[in-house]
């Protein structure tokens, strides 16, 4: 419904779409201004950066694009308007992520995509079967660490009614950090999103075993190939929370 709705207007989707896409990309341009005045940022060249920048971007594309709606919950809940959705014939969570569904993020998607494209063109990178492999396993599992992260936010709006801005800060705080290498970061901030908040596994771990670099915190190679596990770790917590905090909604009274 929300797409029809949408393409009842095809020049206001266009230029939003390009509006969305243009907006994105002002990170990667403070990025190219950095490297304007510095030859490398934490040992990463300008490649290396894009690489990271275009992984991360992509996986949260795609989650915003397919569940980004869910920080809208924190509002349903504090007016009532939750209860509509629970008396339909439907998963709450898969409404909820269609809740005016938004095409116009296709912008932040294809500017992540040309971004990685242009890192795939200049890096050099001996390229093997496992590191093929790994470049759509990367972009899979980190949308998927991504649509965790939005359902643990709206799970956690239960409790607090509207904390959007908290889920903000995890998810497009997120990709913002993992946009930037490890090395540049404090040891203390990336065992945090590597052990308790596993956003590492989007980008870093596994980018750092196609690169050819140390992986963060000296772990072993291998951790390069959990990314799956982790997401499917991540969506099977963040979906007990969502079921904890869908039974624990009292509506509002009125």
């Amino acid at each position: 419904m929300w797409i029809r709705s949408t393409m009842a207007y095809r020049t206001s989707f266009v230029v939003t779409t390009i509006a969305s896409f243009l907006a994105t990309g002002l990170d990667f341009v403070t990025i190219l201004l950095m490297f304007s005045r510095v030859d490398a940022l934490g040992g990463y060249g300008l490649p290396e950066v894009a690489f990271l920048y275009g992984l991360s971007s992509t996986a949260f594309g795609l989650a915003d694009l397919a569940i980004g709606s869910m920080e809208r919950l924190g509002r349903r809940v504090r007016d009532g308007t939750l209860d509509v959705l629970l008396v339909r014939p439907a998963p709450v969570l898969a409404q909820m992520a269609a809740d005016r569904f938004a095409l116009r993020r296709l912008g932040r998607v294809s500017q992540g995509a040309l971004v990685l494209g242009y890192a795939l063109t200049v890096l050099d990178v001996d390229w093997t079967p496992l590191k093929l492999l790994l470049m759509p396993v990367m972009l899979v599992s980190g949308a998927g660490i991504f649509c965790a992260v939005f359902v643990a936010g709206a799970a956690f709006q239960f409790v607090a009614q509207d904390a959007s801005e908290v889920q903000n800060a995890f998810t497009y705080g997120g990709t913002t950090l993992l946009q930037y290498p490890p090395t540049v970061f404090a040891a203390d901030l990336v065992r945090g999103v590597t052990f308790v908040l596993p956003l590492a596994f989007v980008n870093w771990l596994p980018a750092s075993y196609v690169l050819g670099r140390p992986c963060p915190l000296g772990l072993p190679e291998w951790t390069a190939f959990l990314p799956p596990l982790v997401a499917v770790a991540c969506c099977a917590l963040s979906g007990a929370a969502w079921r904890a905090g869908l039974r624990s909604y009292r509506s509002t009274g009125s």
